[in-house]
């Protein structure tokens, strides 16, 4: 279902059908949705993680950002995304696959600790599971937003200027 903004909307600025190639008016919380994205997208790619979080590189946080963002406002850490199907979430498939990959980031990160430094998280011998999950869900995700899933992922930067405008 595709809600279109209507001209006598209460809502205000320059107006979009995309936002960072993401369609934001269909998904009524898109800005969470926007952050689940971009962590999920950091934790599903094995080469950003030792080409970005290893290597220190700035303006991508690390991987307790990532699990910052992908929880922070969803609370997915307490409750299941398909409470979210409709707002956040397009379908209960797209919940089920976030849900896999939020329990597994999640059981790492209490096992090494949200301070552990980035090698300890990419050593830990069920990442490429947690990696898996979280690159099942991005992908399903992007594709249902009309993004490619192998694009780079973009900083947090540009997370934050593609969140403050609608």
């Amino acid at each position: 279902m595709t809600v279109q903004a209507s001209e006598n909307s209460s809502r205000r600025g320059r107006r979009s059908s995309t936002m960072g190639g993401m369609p934001v008016n269909d998904m009524p919380w898109w800005r969470w949705r926007s952050n689940v994205r971009s962590a999920l997208h950091m934790l599903s790619d094995p080469g950003f993680q030792r080409d970005v979080w290893l290597a220190g590189v700035d303006g991508y946080g690390d991987v307790t950002d990532a699990v910052y963002r992908l929880v922070e406002d969803t609370w997915l850490d307490h409750w299941s995304a398909e409470k979210y199907v409709g707002t956040i979430f397009r379908d209960s498939q797209e919940a089920a696959l976030v849900d896999s990959a939020v329990l597994r980031v999640l059981r790492i990160m209490h096992q090494v600790g949200p301070d552990a430094p980035v090698a300890a998280y990419l050593q830990h011998e069920a990442w490429p599971e947690a990696v898996q999950a979280a690159r099942d869900a991005h992908v399903r995700l992007a594709t249902s937003d009309g993004e490619e899933p192998d694009a780079a992922p973009s900083s947090l930067d540009v997370l934050r200027i593609v969140t403050r405008s609608a």
